[in-house]
């Protein structure tokens, strides 16, 4: 039996599909439902039970799993509730983390590439605890996910007691099906869809820095099944420990993103310039591209959707679609 935290979100209900598809469906799902259409995000798939938050430990009490996926958490990069962050995704993942230590279950986690802050110099998912430590995340949600990192990497290198496998996972710019429920955290895809399917230009934020023109601030936008197939390797892999980023290792623009958008709708771009908001001037981050040679050595060797391909298949096969979910 599998548990996946988060089940019922972006990321979680893709693996939980991506499983289902291959034939396994002795999965748990973890998460909170809510009464806004979130379940739809598991309406095609089978399940052995579905946990509300509260409920998780009382659960666990005496379980044998095969493995924990830890996908749960507030990923609201605008956040600002420290205590209600801190609780969710740092105390709660360390009171999972030992359970899984204290049971012998395998662990595998979603970290972020938040946790690096802007560092368009350096995305190199380097785990020791210096170079984490050098680490300076721009946002509450990137700080909760470091501190976890943290936690786990010093409990490593002090030869404490961890479980059997143990990965992090620093998710670039996940996109792809099944985010609907996220609003102003889904991809930039899935928010302007409706606007350039009906005519409208879509708007981009003006550069505010120097050298970087507008429309050209670049993220490592990777879709969605190429994340999944990191996390299955993962589950497939049991010797393998440690962080890894998991992206393409290939920074694209909003701009060539948006312009793969409509060129999948066969209509030319049509784009709009606004000035980004000055609340968030300060913590925005220009640049993300992931290394991927720590993944790489692990002995992962599978490729990545390029972005124009993953636009796509996004847009024709579910946006453009009247059911939208996987």
């Amino acid at each position: 039996m599998l548990l996946v935290t988060g089940g019922a979100g972006f990321i979680g209900s893709n693996l939980v599909a991506s499983l289902n598809e291959a034939g396994r469906t002795d999965i748990v799902v973890n998460d909170s439902l809510g009464e806004h259409g979130k379940w739809r995000n598991l309406g095609k798939r089978r399940l052995a039970d579905v946990i509300p938050p509260g409920e998780l430990f009382g659960w666990l009490d005496g379980r044998k799993l095969d493995a924990v996926v830890h996908l749960g958490a507030i990923s609201d990069t605008t956040a600002t509730d420290g205590d209600l962050v801190i609780g969710t995704n740092f105390r709660l993942s360390l009171k999972l983390l030992d359970w899984c230590t204290e049971t012998r279950t395998r662990f595998i986690y979603a970290s972020s590439a938040a946790t690096y802050g802007d560092r368009a110099d350096n995305f190199d998912d380097d785990w020791s605890a210096a170079a984490l430590q050098r680490l300076k995340p721009m946002n509450l949600y990137g700080f909760s996910k470091h501190l976890f990192d943290l936690a786990v990497v010093d409990r490593f290198a002090s030869r404490a007691q961890l479980p059997p496998q143990w990965a992090g996972l620093k998710f670039f710019n996940v996109f792809g099906p099944n985010e609907y429920h996220k609003g102003e955290m889904m991809s930039l895809v899935a928010k302007r869809f409706d606007e350039a399917k009906g005519g409208k230009p879509v708007r981009l934020f003006k550069s505010h820095r120097p050298g970087v023109a507008d429309g050209e601030q670049k993220r490592d936008f990777i879709y969605v099944d190429d994340a999944i197939a990191v996390i299955r390797w993962m589950l497939g892999t049991p010797s393998v420990s440690g962080i890894f980023n998991v992206g393409t290792g290939k920074a694209e623009s909003f701009r060539t993103l948006i312009t793969a958008m409509f060129r999948a709708l066969g209509r030319a771009p049509n784009i709009e310039y606004i000035d980004m908001p000055p609340a968030i001037r300060d913590q925005y981050q220009y640049f993300t591209q992931a290394k991927v040679e720590n993944l790489r050595r692990a002995g992962y060797n599978a490729g990545f959707t390029p972005l124009e391909q993953g636009v796509a298949k996004y847009v024709t096969s579910f946006l453009d679609q009247p059911d939208r979910y996987r």
